[in-house]
């Protein structure tokens, strides 16, 4: 027996919708492109998904959906789902449990994690999330965000599983655990200075941008960050209002070499960019606008260190096991690719995609102390991009 959704009027005259029980084989096909969905919200996805050609298996809770995985892999040997989307109304206790039983079962491990909402105001990202959790989509996800998103964490989790640790023959070893406790502590305490040392310059970089163009003062996007984790990126603003609406009407000006119709990852960076106002160049070229970043590694969504935090359109175009290695290592205000490759107009994507692997391959401590002792000397461009 299997339950699934169907609408129904209520006297409200409102729809609402009820799990009815009817005969069907509750199977993963062997070889298809499964995935189980669990509660509500994420049933709500299934005739979207079949349209993509997924098959999908609904479980009406989570303690269903663990029964299932169990028939499905243990006794009946079947294919696994390719991802679990689960409703994020589900009692959050149930889903922490779920997820450690994920997390610690090898075969499960590789599984990405999905939590839906049907509510459009709750914010994305995994930030108030069980760990184990691998992201959270709210109600305003397209269908193209939901399967890039279940492509993309497929190759990470699979990367994250295959992949040892490394670190450079000649530096110090330290474990990925201690690692990671002094970058923490490191940026932490570096972000917390540099904010309140520069809070006048905050202020009076602020109050130009209002006098010099009409707009917000921060620019807030969503970018992704280590595990394609998704969060609002601050930047002092440097082009006009809706400058992101024109990237289709400038990709032809693009200085990375990307042909038409090309499939490949896309980056996008645009010489003399004609969104950027006049003291939006000043800032840029001075690396000024940057310095709101530090409210981000001190939320803990970057680090001082690490590989650039990618829009969105650019994130989604990372989908091979390569290029997706670079989501190993944490989002970083400056990083191997700014301090050897910044300004120079003729870099390859391939290029840049392999500086962002070879930190992520390479990082360490000490390593990131050397990257950001590198920094000031290139903070000042000679590019103005």
């Amino acid at each position: 027996m299997i339950e699934t959704l169907r609408p129904y009027q209520t006297k409200r005259n409102t729809t609402e919708w009820k799990w009815h029980s009817h005969s069907t084989n509750n199977y993963m096909e062997p070889g298809g492109r499964n995935l189980l969905l669990i509660g509500e919200a994420a049933a709500l996805y299934s005739y979207r998904l079949q349209h993509r050609g997924y098959t999908c298996v609904l479980a009406a809770s989570i303690h269903e959906a663990r029964n299932i995985l169990l028939l499905e892999y243990y006794q009946q040997g079947r294919t696994l789902p390719e991802a679990i989307l689960c409703d994020s109304a589900q009692d959050s206790s149930l889903i922490g449990h779920f997820a450690g039983f994920l997390s610690v079962t090898k075969e499960y491990a590789r599984i990405p994690f999905i939590l839906l909402s049907r509510d459009e105001d709750e914010e994305g990202g995994t930030g108030n999330a069980p760990i184990g959790v691998d992201d959270v989509f709210d109600g305003r996800a397209t269908d193209d965000d939901l399967c890039a998103k279940i492509e993309v964490l497929k190759k990470y989790k699979h990367l994250r599983q295959t992949l040892p640790y490394h670190t450079r023959e000649e530096q110090v070893a330290v474990s990925p655990r201690s690692h990671r406790f002094g970058q923490r502590t490191l940026d932490i305490l570096v972000s917390g200075i540099a904010l309140a040392v520069l809070s006048p310059v905050l202020l009076a970089v602020g109050l130009a941008i209002v006098l010099d163009s009409r707009g917000p003062v921060l620019y807030a996007s969503p970018r992704a960050g280590r595990g394609y984790r998704i969060f609002k990126f601050y930047k002092f603003r440097t082009m006009v209002v809706g400058a992101d609406r024109k990237i289709d009407q400038l990709k032809h000006l693009n200085q990375y070499d990307v042909k038409d119709g090309a499939s490949g990852p896309m980056f996008l960076k645009i010489d003399k960019d004609p969104r950027v106002t006049r003291l939006g160049r000043f800032l840029r070229n001075t690396s000024l606008d940057e310095l709101p970043q530090l409210l981000n590694v001190l939320l803990g969504d970057m680090s001082l260190v690490g590989n650039r935090p990618l829009p969105l359109y650019e994130a989604c175009t990372l989908t091979a096991d390569e290029s997706v290695q670079r989501f190993l290592a944490p989002a970083g205000i400056t990083g191997l690719w700014q301090i050897k490759k910044r300004g120079r107009p003729d870099m390859s994507v391939q290029e840049r995609i392999s500086l962002d692997i070879d930190y992520a391959n390479q990082h360490s401590f000490f390593y990131d102390l050397r990257i950001l002792l590198s920094t000031p000397k290139v903070l000042i461009q000679k590019a103005d991009v």
